[in-house]
C-alpha cells in the first residue's frame, strides 16, 4: 500500500514538473514563484527551500500566506513569518520575513493571520549560534 502511495505520488510530481510544475512562470525578476505553484508544488518547493537552504541564498523569492509573528524572550525580539500553505490547508510552512525600514511592531504591521503576499530575497543570519534563513522584504501587501 505504501509502496503503490508512494509511486502514484512521486508520479504526480513528474507530471506537474512536465507540465511546468502545475503554474504560470515566474514573473521577470522572480526566481521562485510560490504563488504560481499548484498546492502540491509549493509544499515540495518550501521543503526543499528549508532542506537546501544554500541553494536558494541571493534568489527572489514571491510567496503569500497568512501572517504570524512570535517574540523570543532570549533576544528580546518580534519574529515575523508568512505561513505557506499545501494544497490540503493542513501543512504550514513559516518563512521568516524581515521588511527593509524601520517598521513598528505591531502599528506598521499587518494584522495577525491577514493574508499577505511579499517579494524578497532569500538570505541567512547567525543567532545565539544557529544559521537562521529569512526573506529580505522591500514589498509586502495585504490583497484586499
Amino acid at each position: 500500500m505504501k509502496k503503490n502511495l508512494l509511486t502514484a505520488l512521486t508520479l504526480c510530481l513528474i507530471g506537474a514538473l512536465a507540465a511546468g510544475c502545475g503554474g504560470k512562470k515566474p514573473a521577470a525578476g522572480i526566481d521562485v514563484d510560490l504563488t504560481a505553484l499548484s498546492g502540491v508544488m509549493v509544499y515540495a518547493e518550501v521543503y526543499n527551500m528549508m532542506t537546501s537552504p544554500e541553494e536558494y541564498l541571493g534568489k527572489t523569492i514571491k510567496a503569500n500566506g497568512s501572517y504570524a509573528v512570535t517574540y523570543y524572550d532570549k533576544t528580546g525580539q518580534y519574529y515575523h513569518f508568512v505561513l505557506v500553505e499545501d494544497a490540503g490547508a493542513c501543512c504550514q510552512q513559516g518563512l521568516e520575513f524581515r521588511w527593509s525600514g524601520e517598521r513598528v511592531y505591531p502599528d506598521e504591521y499587518p494584522a495577525e493571520n491577514a493574508k499577505i503576499e511579499l517579494v524578497g530575497v532569500y538570505s541567512r543570519y547567525e543567532l545565539l549560534g544557529d544559521t537562521l534563513y529569512y526573506l529580505a522584504v522591500d514589498e509586502l501587501t495585504v490583497p484586499g
